[in-house]
């Protein structure tokens, strides 16, 4: 990490990007929001998959305006879920591109203990895999 990475008032330890050299990534803050983000948004889902399943089944009872006023509801709601999966998209492609930076990172600087590490996964992958 370089001092140009931190900004003013943070420290390498504040920065979720975390330090190539520690390997560390911050307090994972990050990755807990995202689960409960999810976790909203299958909520959300399955609240708006019950509204609908009842829309349907009383939408022929319904008069235009209020089908009109249903519809715009129900797309509004949609609408909103749709930008929160598009974060939610967004920021796990964030972490993923913080993983492969740190994974780089750390490549750079310790090469032979990477070539060791790669070396014994890959020994271990064809144990495994010479097994079947």
């Amino acid at each position: 990490m370089n001092a140009s990475d931190v900004t003013p008032g943070q420290t390498e330890s504040d920065n979720p990007a975390g330090s190539a050299r520690t390997g560390r990534k911050g307090n994972g803050a990050g990755f807990m929001g995202g689960r409960r983000d999810a976790e909203s948004l299958r909520t959300q889902l399955s609240s708006l998959k019950t509204e609908l399943d009842s829309l349907v089944q009383r939408a022929m009872t319904m008069g235009d305006d209020e089908l009109s006023q249903a519809h715009d509801e129900i797309m509004a709601r949609f609408s909103s879920m749709r930008h929160a999966a598009r974060g939610m998209a967004t920021q796990a492609s964030r972490q993923l591109k913080t993983g492969v930076d740190v994974t780089t990172g750390y490549v750079q600087e310790k090469p032979m203990q990477s070539v060791g590490v790669a070396a014994a996964v890959g020994m271990a992958l064809g144990l495994l895999l010479s097994r079947r």
